[in-house]
């Protein structure tokens, strides 16, 4: 009878035990539902060892889908290309009208009253009637009144439309992180921004910043070159989704003495260790601008080398502006430079805001098995892959 409370004993620590291992478990879950990394490495572990496990008859099927999957890549490579290949076509039917843009801008061609016939969201015809024949009525009893400053003059007897691709570049969120204060009298003689598409060897396209003659350089046409591939990679062939951009380069600017922007000389102090004695040496480091736009960082030429962190980060920078300027700016310049295409751009922000909110909080993640933050992919096409872009040196 003296050894039935032992026993009881010995229940109650099994139940203390088994509830701990709950705890402790339920701890586990909650960590692994907090890393949405750690899961995704446990689901894809788990579903590795299901296809492990498969029958052999089933395994040699899914080698014979992977064939066939293969195959249908290889076409999907196919069909970006003539896509390329029919945006080429029809880039030469929207050059003219680009070409026009840039003589309205400049001001070497006015526009006619059948040209400007275009409805108005901020003034109906009768407001702009009853403002013209105001003004009409004014001018009749007044004199007119002479622009009381030489800015204000500028601008009165000013042709095309001032300061165009300046005001664009200062409204588009992800140029004007680039624009500094002193790029801004530069960009001011930026006339046009044009782009060349490259067919094939390699396929790609060329943005054109062309400038007026100016006090900072001597070039008139800045030139950024984008190369894309458009092929399976032999090593990861199921990881193609259309043609991504895998190399830049930019191009020298001929700046003039002391103009330029891209650089800085600093002043520092060295005292010697043993004399005591202080010298002033004056150092030239890089300066934050634009215009380093056309300066990309250089890559290893071999492929298979290794990019460290803060390059890779610049260049999925620099791919998505020029991916960007190529696709939405050059095509929509006008409405970027009246805020009606930021609209649009704005709301696409604020829903891949929401989506990396929920990504952070744990939500969403089971939908994506294969992602691995520990080894992401530089994004494709409107982005980058990484790889090799060309040095630009700059003088």
């Amino acid at each position: 009878m003296a050894a039935e409370p032992e026993r009881v004993g010995d229940a109650s620590d099994e139940v203390e035990d088994m509830e701990d291992e709950e705890e402790t478990g339920a701890d586990i879950s909650s960590a692994i539902l907090r890393r949405p990394d750690l899961l995704a490495a446990l689901q894809g572990q788990l579903h590795q060892e299901m296809l492990q496990n498969l029958p052999a008859p089933v395994k040699r099927r899914i080698k014979a889908l992977k064939k066939l999957q293969l195959e249908a890549t290889h076409i999907e490579a196919k069909f970006y290309e003539e896509v390329h290949e029919l945006e080429c076509k029809y880039h030469q039917l929207y050059t003219p009208l680009y070409k026009k843009r840039s003589t309205v801008v400049q001001g070497l061609y006015e526009p006619n009253d059948e040209e400007c016939d275009f409805p108005s969201d901020e003034e109906t015809e009768e407001d702009l009637s009853n403002e013209i024949k105001t003004k009409v009525k004014i001018e009749d009893v007044t004199e007119t009144k002479e622009p009381a400053t030489e800015e204000e003059k500028n601008k009165a007897n000013a042709n095309g439309i001032p300061d165009f691709w300046l005001t664009i570049f200062k409204n588009v969120a992800i140029l004007s992180e680039m624009v500094q204060e002193h790029d801004e009298p530069i960009l001011k003689h930026l006339i046009d921004v044009k782009v060349n598409l490259l067919k094939a060897d390699p396929m790609g396209f060329v943005l054109e910043f062309h400038f007026s003659p100016n006090e900072y350089f001597n070039n008139t046409v800045l030139t950024k070159e984008y190369e894309m591939k458009c092929s399976p990679d032999e090593s990861d062939p199921f990881s193609f989704e259309g043609p991504e951009i895998y190399k830049c380069k930019g191009c020298t600017i001929d700046w003039k003495k002391n103009k330029n922007v891209t650089v800085k000389t600093i002043k520092k102090k060295q005292k010697h260790k043993s004399r005591g004695s202080v010298r002033t040496i004056t150092k030239t480091i890089q300066n934050d601008s634009f215009f380093n736009f056309f300066n990309p960082p250089v890559m290893p030429e071999d492929p298979e080398a290794e990019v460290d962190e803060d390059t890779q980060s610049l260049l999925t920078s620099d791919f998505e502006i020029g991916h960007y300027i190529r696709e939405r700016i050059v095509p929509k310049a006008v409405l970027f430079f009246t805020g009606e295409a930021l609209d649009d751009d704005e709301e696409e922000d604020f829903d891949e805001e929401e989506e990396e909110e929920e990504e952070e909080e744990g939500e969403g993640s089971d939908d994506d098995p294969e992602f691995n933050p520990n080894n992401p992919r530089l994004p494709k096409t409107k982005k980058s892959n990484g790889t090799q872009p060309a040095e630009c040196k700059q003088q």
